[in-house]
């Protein structure tokens, strides 16, 4: 499976972006899928990971209430809603595909397919 990653951009602290991720190649909707982060100096870490039909879902501490997971598998698309955006979220995002289970969890590890990245930058 291929996966692309969009919607990154510069923006102001509180502001918003949606990041999308495109899946194409195989069973899109069998998949858990995930979004990480990396920022410069720092280790890749989770964000949030949706099951298969997008009914669970978890999140990071750091963006809970703040970041929104949601996945349409009608369009073979992943969506990272996040809003009230901090400097501290400034890094590369990346999509990640496990396709062992249905629902993955938190270590980049279990994750088969990655996208490039999108860059999202928290202007202060």
């Amino acid at each position: 499976v291929q996966l692309q990653a969009s919607g990154g951009g510069l923006v102001q602290a509180g502001g918003s972006l949606r990041l999308s991720c495109a899946a194409s190649g195989r069973t899109f909707s069998s998949y858990g899928m995930g979004w990480f982060r990396q920022a410069p100096g720092k280790e890749r870490e989770f964000v949030a990971a949706i099951s298969w039909s997008g009914g669970s879902t978890h999140y990071t501490d750091s963006v809970k209430g703040r970041f929104t997971i949601s996945r349409d598998n009608a369009k073979n698309t992943m969506y990272l809603q996040m809003n009230s955006l901090k400097p501290e979220d400034t890094a590369v995002y990346y999509c990640a595909a496990d396709e062992h289970t249905y629902y993955s969890g938190s270590s980049s590890d279990e994750y088969d397919y990655w996208g490039q990245g999108t860059q999202v930058t928290v202007s202060s």
